[in-house]
């Protein structure tokens, strides 16, 4: 068996250079949009999450930003928590209504089908978290399109 040789890493060390950025910081001009979409499960990967983060960094860096919840993405938009609505059942349980509240907050929009909303999953309109927008299911082709035409940022996701 070969010797190791280098030091055992420690909390707080660096494993890659995080000061490095390879490109410039691009910032939208006034009035571009961006459309974030979601197809996913929440707590089933990361994706949505990471998706949330990423309608968050638009937002900032500019962009009229929106949020599509349908199919099962509409679970990344009801209210949660155990025992109570609200309460944390275990570390991270939140994130995903904490997100949503913060992009919301910083004056993103968040719309989700009713359709998935009601006849997939089982929820009305007062499930889902304060200022989450229920659309028509014919909204949901409608947005995409809006903002294809206004030829915004569009990030697609889908998972099952």
């Amino acid at each position: 068996m070969p010797q190791v040789t280098h030091p055992a890493h420690r909390n707080g060390d660096f494993l890659v250079d995080y000061e490095e950025k390879v490109f410039e910081d691009v910032k939208a001009d006034p009035g571009e949009k961006a459309l974030v979409t979601f197809h996913t499960v929440a707590f089933e990967g990361s994706i949505g999450f990471v998706n949330l983060l990423q309608a968050t960094r638009l937002q900032r860096k500019g962009y009229e930003t929106s949020v599509l919840l349908y199919g099962p993405g509409v679970t990344l938009g009801v209210k949660r928590g155990f025992p109570k609505i609200g309460d944390e059942a275990f570390p991270g349980h939140q994130n995903f209504n904490n997100q949503i509240t913060k992009f919301i907050a910083e004056g993103g929009k968040v719309y989700a089908c009713r359709f998935a909303l009601q006849a997939l999953y089982g929820h009305g309109e007062g499930s889902l978290i304060e200022g989450v927008r229920p659309i028509n299911p014919l909204d949901v082709l409608d947005i995409v399109l809006l903002h294809k035409k206004a030829g915004a940022v569009i990030i697609d996701t889908w998972t099952l």
